[in-house]
Parts: structure tokens; C-alpha cells; sequence
């Protein structure tokens, strides 16, 4: 071949490279027109993902935790502006507890048993694709909660957001996803569907590479879930009641009891949601509970209206949930002091609406017993058998005893803030996913993980 010739195919060559036409068609990324080709495309990075090695999980994680950082104020932001519910400075704190007090790969302890049979040994592995379904109420919070349990148990993750919160959603996951990918080389670990909704999220359940189901939000959805076939950690509702006995530092109860049922307007699934308190002490609590910032309603007409505009056919009235204690008074026509309060206060009779419906508003029924036996029966009928989270205030070590063991809740604070169970103020680490109709409690990585057992007959024991 003369040279001119070779010159001249080295130039089509190159030229057929460089036409926009003959380009191949850039990969999907995160964001996947249908459910099929976004779980499709986490299961092929699970593929690569499972033969990478416990350091690249380490790895990930730590990326996270720096490069997500920066963007914490602005997901704070925009997950209040989107939702139109809760406050910015409640769902930062939120949105760094998931990012900071999440467990990573640490989670994943491994046990052995030795003896003259040999060795077992019990280690964790992925399930495979995760489809985890996220709520309005905490969504950037529990995407990345779970984006750091899941991925750090070796899993891959399709996300189903609340299209209440699909904006900031689906930002977050493409943010995820870009910090796993320059940190590993693997696309799509994270994924979603470019519209979230409720036909998505039943397709993704029925989802033949679908392994596990993960879902955090009512009871319609847990149930639907469970109906898919497959195994389900799922985190239903909760109705917190919050006792407080006549030993208790009053002080500090009120405090802490104010801080936990404001805290992101009452958002939070484990927040007060009713206060019970022995009488002798009832009105020494309301007291300094306004000392705190909590406004006590005492006209029977205004509660009523309260009542009223607040919960509608036996339910909270949606467009109430996790407002402010001022929008609040103000869609019951009552007026607000000047100086806002953080929570609403009344007083009501135990077998109240009020008490036994979960509100997820900043408006905390109280209801007086005449002592911890009565109270702690009253906190049994609140909490209704959820087994979610339940608070109580007291010095006496029996009775905060026979309290957990009587109200059997996945979480149990004691003389403390709600969030604290959570990990927020807190010891122990932090969740979004609190799975209580599944019975999983306070999830982890180890959560999202199978328990395997390997065996190794007659040898490794050198006792």
C-alpha cells in the first residue's frame, strides 16, 4: 500500500470516528426513562460491585460524607420549599445526622465459633438491588441514609421518591450517583425514574431483579409491599406517646418534651405525639413548658376549632402536616402572638382524636392521669401495638423499666428528646428507617445484608 493510500485511510478512519452519527449513544445515567432500564442497569452494576473489594465500599462511603457535605444547606432548603413542610434549620440537622451518623461497612461484624468440629464463620453479604421507596416527610434525609446503609452492605439501590418531593429527589440521587461513580469507575449503583409515581413504585416492588424491598412510609405502602412476594423491612406509623411521672425533672421534661414535638414541626415519626402526665405534676409541667415556647390553648371553644381543622374524616388533615404552630392557629382562625410559638398545647380527655390519631404537627395533646399506673395503661392504648417509639420521663429506675418492657417499641427514650433515639443529641447511630411492622427496629447496614454461615469441618481451632 502506498503511502497516499495509507494517509487516505487513516483519514476516513478518523473522520468516521468523529461524526456525530457514528457516535455511540452516551450510557443512561441514574435517571432512567422506565423502571425496567434503570433496575436493569443496577443490577449490572451490582454485577461489578460484588466482585470489588470491602475498601471500595469504604471508599464510597467516605466520599460521601465529604462531597455531599457542601450541599447539605440547599437540600435542607429545597426539601421544605418542595414539600411545603417542615423547617430548613431542622432538616439540616436531619439531613447531617444521616450523613454523619450513618454506619458504613463497620456494621458488617463477623463472628466465628471454634471448637474440635472446626470453624463457622458468620459473615454479611448483599441481597443484590434494593428498592427502596422514600417519603415526603424526610426525603433527602432517608436517600441518603439509606444510599450509605445500603451501598455499604455491597448492594446496589433503586430509589422510589415521593413525587411530593421528586425535585430535590431526584437531584440528591444524581448527585449520589456521580460521587460513587468518581469514586469506584461503576455507573449506577443509584438509580431512579425520571417520574417518580405510585405505578412506578408497584412495578419496581414486582421487579424480577428486585432482591429486597426497603420501604419507609405509611401503612398502605408497607402493605402493598408485602404483597409483592418478596422479604420487606418496612417502616410503617407510629403514634408516640410521651409519660411523665411525678418524679420526673421537670425542668429538663419540659425542655426536652418541647424540643422533641417541634422538632421539624413534628415531621418525624418518632416525635411526641401525646403527653400523658400524673396529675400532682401536670400543672408545674404545662408551666414551664411555656417557659419554652409552647402556647397553652385553654379556651374549650378554640380547642374544639383546633380539632376541627386539624384532623378530617378520623385523619390528619394533609394540608396541615408539618406546618408551623402559626399557620396552624391561623387556619383555625385563632390569632398568633407576636412572638410565634414552637408548640401548640391542649388539653384533652384520653379517648380525645387528638390523642389517638398521629397528627405530624407541632400541636401536643396533653392528658392528665391520676398516677403512672393509669398513665402508663392510657400510653399502651396511644401507642396503639406499633411498637414504634414511645418516650416517658421519671427518676424511677423500676418504673422506666416495666414502661419498655410493657410497651415492647423498637425505640424507648428516657428523660431525653424524642430525636435522641434517632441518634440526634444522642448516643448510637442514626436511622430513617425505623421498621417496626417487619420487626427489623432501628435499621443498618447489617439490615440490608444476609447472615451466611461458613463451615470448615476439623481444622482452625488452635485452643
Amino acid at each position: 500500500m502506498h503511502t497516499t493510500e495509507l494517509e487516505s485511510l487513516i483519514r476516513t478512519i478518523l473522520t468516521e470516528k468523529l461524526t456525530p452519527d457514528s457516535a455511540p449513544t452516551q450510557r443512561a445515567i441514574a435517571i432512567f426513562d422506565s423502571v425496567d432500564e434503570a433496575v436493569s442497569a443496577a443490577h449490572q452494576a451490582f454485577l461489578r460491585f460484588q466482585q470489588s473489594p470491602l475498601k471500595t465500599r469504604s471508599a464510597i462511603i467516605s466520599a460521601l460524607r465529604e462531597q455531599l457535605k457542601p450541599h447539605l444547606p440547599m437540600l435542607a432548603e429545597r426539601g421544605a420549599s418542595e414539600t411545603g413542610m417542615g423547617n430548613c434549620a431542622d432538616k439540616l440537622l436531619k439531613n447531617q445526622a444521616a450523613l454523619e451518623n450513618t454506619p458504613g461497612v463497620e456494621d458488617l461484624t463477623t463472628t466465628a465459633i471454634t471448637g474440635d468440629g472446626g470453624m463457622v464463620l458468620f459473615e454479611f453479604s448483599p441481597f443484590g438491588v434494593i428498592g427502596a421507596v422514600a417519603p415526603s416527610t424526610n426525603p433527602t434525609e432517608t436517600i441518603i441514609n439509606n444510599s450509605i446503609s445500603m451501598l455499604a452492605a455491597g448492594n446496589a439501590v433503586y430509589f422510589s421518591p415521593h413525587p411530593g418531593a421528586k425535585s430535590v429527589s431526584l437531584d440528591l440521587i444524581a448527585l449520589v450517583e456521580e460521587i460513587i461513580f468518581n469514586s469506584c469507575g461503576i455507573r449506577n449503583l443509584v438509580v431512579t425514574v425520571k417520574e417518580p409515581s405510585f405505578a412506578a413504585t408497584q412495578e419496581m416492588m414486582v421487579h424480577d431483579k428486585i432482591a429486597l424491598l426497603a420501604i419507609t412510609g405509611g401503612p398502605a405502602i408497607v402493605a402493598m409491599g408485602m404483597k409483592s412476594g418478596k422479604k420487606v423491612i418496612g417502616a410503617g406509623a407510629g403514634n408516640p406517646p410521651c409519660l411523665v411521672d411525678e418524679t420526673a425533672e421537670l425542668v429538663k421534661a419540659a425542655q426536652d418534651i418541647v424540643a422533641g414535638a417541634s422538632f421539624d414541626y413534628n415531621l418525624p415519626c418518632i416525635a411526641e405525639k401525646a403527653l400523658i402526665v400524673v396529675e400532682s405534676v401536670a400543672d408545674r409541667l404545662l408551666q414551664q413548658m411555656q417557659a419554652f415556647d409552647a402556647l397553652l390553648i385553654t379556651q374549650r371553644q378554640d380547642v374544639d376549632r383546633l380539632r376541627q381543622v386539624c384532623l378530617q374524616d378520623g385523619h390528619a388533615n394533609k394540608d396541615l402536616v408539618g406546618k408551623s404552630p402559626a399557620e396552624i392557629l391561623a387556619a383555625a382562625g385563632l390569632s398568633c402572638p407576636a412572638k410565634p410559638p414552637r408548640l401548640l398545647l391542649v388539653e384533652v380527655a384520653g379517648d380525645d382524636p387528638l390523642v389517638t390519631t398521629e397528627q405530624l404537627m407541632p400541636l401536643l395533646p396533653v392528658v392528665r392521669v391520676k398516677d403512672f399506673d393509669a398513665g402508663l395503661t392510657l400510653a399502651l392504648c396511644v401507642e396503639d401495638g406499633l411498637h414504634h417509639t414511645a418516650v416517658m420521663h421519671s427518676q424511677n429506675v423500676s418504673r422506666l423499666n416495666l414502661a419498655a418492657r410493657r410497651l415492647q417499641t423498637s425505640i424507648f427514650v428516657k428523660n431525653g428528646p424524642s430525636y435522641a433515639g434517632i441518634g440526634v443529641g444522642g448516643e448510637g447511630f442514626t436511622t430513617f428507617t425505623i421498621a417496626t411492622p417487619t420487626g427489623e427496629g432501628t435499621t443498618s447496614a447489617r439490615t440490608f445484608a444476609r447472615q451466611r454461615r461458613c463451615v470448615l469441618t476439623n481444622a482452625f481451632s488452635i485452643r
